[in-house]
């Protein structure tokens, strides 16, 4: 069973300036809503990186590198641009994880400090004029996707097979709006082809190992995109919308010359 709440637990308090103030602070709680209220349920409790420094500069470099890979396929620039920006919406998600996984990127969390009393008390009647707050990470919706990492590392996959699989994601003809989906699900086609003739080679006594890269490639998706954000990117970028930073890296890219 879950134990009560920190955020109903405190209403039983009897500090001085506690009790002088509860009825502004309790005004408060009622503007935030349940979603924003603080429970040490196990599971629900909210988490941040431990190391945000250095794990959000090592998810930064992933982000590039998946961009990277987008913008050096010759097929996916032959896309109509609403293509491509639906397909980088769409498939970001999966690919940074499959970018993770490939860069051997680790982290930890820790629980996310709950603001102090007096913090509660002293920005009481300021929440208008301040930023709103932002969402945190669940510890089950982490260790989930610690799971699905932990999970594709045990396949010890090859560069090359990375590569086919990447493109076996991007192009997904499921995609709502595509213009040019029927060229896209044969680019699916060819990069399925691709990974299955490299599985051949490698693994010659593992006859089930495409089928089980691709159905463990498709847990990628059941990761929220919006977890994905909140944990590696939001201490960076803020309230900014993730999929727009990506398209101006994307065509970005596409429009600096070489260094000397």
């Amino acid at each position: 069973a879950c134990e009560r709440c920190q955020c109903h637990s405190e209403d039983t308090r009897t500090a001085i300036l506690y009790t002088l103030l509860s009825q502004n602070l309790s005004q408060s709680r009622t503007s935030c809503g349940p979603a924003q209220q603080r429970c040490l349920c196990h599971q629900r409790r909210t988490v941040c990186l431990r190391t945000p420094h250095v794990t959000c500069q090592a998810a930064s470099d992933v982000l590039m590198k998946t961009v990277s890979f987008m913008k050096n396929l010759p097929s996916f620039q032959l896309l109509p641009r609403d293509d491509q920006l639906l397909l980088l919406d769409s498939c970001w998600a999966p690919l940074f994880l499959l970018g993770l996984v490939q860069e051997m990127v680790t982290f930890e969390v820790m629980e996310t400090p709950a603001p102090s009393m007096l913090k509660k008390i002293l920005l009481d009647g300021q929440s208008e004029r301040q930023e709103p707050e932002r969402t945190q990470p669940t510890l089950a919706a982490v260790q989930r996707l610690q799971c699905c990492l932990n999970t594709f590392w045990s396949l010890d996959l090859s560069p090359k097979e990375y590569a086919y699989l990447k493109g076996a994601i991007l192009f997904n003809p499921d995609v709502p709006g595509l213009r040019a989906s029927l060229y896209i699900e044969s680019l699916q086609r060819e990069a399925q082809r691709a990974l299955q003739e490299v599985l051949r080679p490698l693994h010659p006594e593992d006859q089930g190992r495409f089928a089980r890269t691709l159905l463990i490639a498709s847990t990628l998706k059941s990761i929220s995109p919006a977890l994905i954000t909140d944990l590696f990117f939001r201490p960076v970028i803020g309230n900014a919308d993730i999929v727009e930073l990506i398209a101006e890296m994307f065509y970005e890219i596409a429009s600096q010359q070489p260094a000397p």
